[in-house]
């Protein structure tokens, strides 16, 4: 029995360690699965910016379209794009593995569970830290994840972003080699300012957080409705307790 326990703890500690190391990511969000309109704009920057390479191979376009109230014909006319795709299918990409090997190194993951995978923090604050990187074959870096192969696929939203280094060590007489180079700053804006595209990532966060449980979204629908059974239940059964121990007291 003890050597079992050992060798549980000697699985969780490295477990734990890599959770609270995954944590340190420099946004942070709240997913908020009854924003509907988040939700809808967050499918629709998915569809548009990042089904081409990834898949959600456990999400069915006509769940998604129930969950979040949209019409089936919006649905097939504009977000089902490949005629191999219909209604009822997952949200596959049309990308083969093949040459997602080819062109990135390796297949795009799939990204159905990628919230619960990395969090919500993880994914939002991975989407906002891309920067020009011409060392780098896709001519981008990321903070978060350095050496990423992925594209900035949002840099039309974005804009250019570049890291910017702080200059007050050289200008206050100090070494130059001190100064701070890990901020981030748009130098040339895209279609967004910063403050929309922040909108936008959250937006698309929040999707996949959807995505990742679709249930949750349902269950908190239903909790007010329990709630209010339980609290009725309970009344029912405290008068019917006073009843039956009324002789007795």
């Amino acid at each position: 029995m003890k050597k079992q326990l050992i060798a549980l703890m000697a699985i969780f500690v490295p477990l734990t360690a890599a959770a609270a190391g995954g944590a340190s990511v420099p946004h942070s969000m709240e997913p908020d699965l009854q924003d509907q309109a988040s939700l809808q704009n967050g499918m629709k920057l998915y569809v548009n910016y990042c089904m081409g390479c990834h898949s959600l191979e456990y999400q069915r376009f006509s769940r998604a379209a129930e969950d979040l109230a949209i019409p089936q014909d919006i649905i097939e006319d504009n977000v089902i794009f490949s005629p191999e795709l219909a209604f009822n299918d997952q949200m596959q990409t049309a990308m083969g593995e093949e040459d997602g090997e080819t062109w990135f190194g390796a297949p795009p993951p799939d990204l159905t569970l990628s919230a619960r995978l990395h969090g919500a923090d993880w994914l939002y604050s991975y989407l906002l830290s891309f920067y020009q990187d011409p060392e780098r074959p896709t001519g981008v870096n990321n903070t978060v994840f350095e050496l990423v192969a992925m594209p900035n696929v949002l840099e039309p939203l974005q804009g250019v972003q570049e890291k910017v280094c702080d200059d007050a060590p050289a200008s206050e007489g100090g070494d130059a080699s001190d100064a701070d180079c890990s901020t981030l700053e748009v130098t040339e804006q895209g279609e967004l300012s910063p403050e929309e595209f922040e909108d936008a990532v959250y937006d698309l966060t929040n999707f996949l957080a959807y995505v990742g449980e679709p249930s949750k979204l349902q269950a908190q629908a239903l909790a007010p409705k329990v709630l209010i059974f339980l609290f009725i239940f309970g009344v029912i059964a405290y008068f019917l307790k006073r009843e039956y121990w009324r002789d007795i007291h």
